[in-house]
């Protein structure tokens, strides 16, 4: 089925989505740190199709909607767009990746307004990150990208990326190609150009401390093709959650939606009520 244009003003900013309109409850898509909204299109499809009303949006300084030069916080972003697109029940969130962190800061910050979360290997707000550790389980793709960005080498820098995150980073370049690949290098040449903001939007919690608190219904996965610590961080979330469940998904790297839509979909629709 096929999506229309939304436009929803938030905090002085507009933010530009796409909604495929059906039966409740919403379900707001939250692309990750690499991608836009675009990236959820086969996924929302998908969704329409089995009867959801679905929302993914553009996040400050992502495809449509330029970088913010004041501060903001993300999650007082969403919490605007839950209100705007299901003001008279909560939704569910599905957040990949910095989008899967917003949506566990929203179930802090706004409990009342989230049903549930299914998360694609989320980061989480005040997690202490090994940087050397973190450097070492990509392969050395971590360092080739901070010195391809430090050189100004953007295609490279964003080639690199893709690599890593689309392919995994054990898997040879390439093994996600066509449309999928193009798509993610067009996304995230748009991140890139947009260069580092004078606001992120972090939202200055400590959600890595917290997440106990989050006592509604929540799906973890992660592809075993991602980086070893996000592995490891994703199964560790879901035993910390009170309510949730783990999924590995075989053969999916840390994008898994522009490889395998249906998969992503199927684990949507199969989360409780969603």
């Amino acid at each position: 089925m096929t999506y229309e244009p939304v436009q929803i003003a938030v905090g002085g900013a507009t933010l530009v989505g796409d909604r495929w309109s059906g039966a409740g409850p919403t379900i707001v898509l939250l692309h990750a740190g690499v991608c836009d909204r675009r990236c959820w299109r086969e996924v929302g499809a998908q969704l329409s199709a089995a009867g959801r009303d679905v929302v993914a949006y553009d996040r400050r300084g992502f495809g449509d909607v330029p970088p913010a030069h004041a501060p903001f916080r993300h999650v007082d972003d969403l919490v605007g767009v839950i209100d705007a697109v299901s003001p008279d029940a909560p939704a569910w969130l599905v957040g990949s990746s910095m989008g899967g962190g917003v949506a566990l800061d929203a179930a802090l910050e706004a409990p009342e307004r989230i049903a549930g979360l299914v998360l694609l290997a989320p980061a989480i707000s005040g997690d202490d990150l090994d940087e050397e550790a973190y450097s070492a389980a990509t392969d050395g793709l971590a360092d080739a990208i901070d010195a391809a960005w430090t050189a100004g080498e953007l295609e490279e820098c964003n080639r690199l990326e893709i690599r890593l995150w689309l392919d995994g980073p054990a898997a040879p370049e390439g093994r996600v190609s066509g449309p999928p690949r193009e798509l993610a290098l067009d996304m995230n040449r748009i991140v890139i150009a947009n260069g580092e903001a004078d606001a992120d939007g972090a939202s200055g919690l400590d959600a890595a401390s917290r997440v106990h608190e989050i006592a509604i219904p929540a799906v973890v996965a992660c592809g075993e093709l991602d980086v070893a610590i996000k592995l490891s961080r994703s199964a560790e979330l879901a035993d910390a959650l009170p309510n949730a469940t783990y999924r590995s998904l075989p053969g999916r790297a840390h994008l898994p939606y522009l490889e395998a839509p249906d998969e992503i979909a199927a684990l949507i629709i199969a989360a409780p009520d969603g």
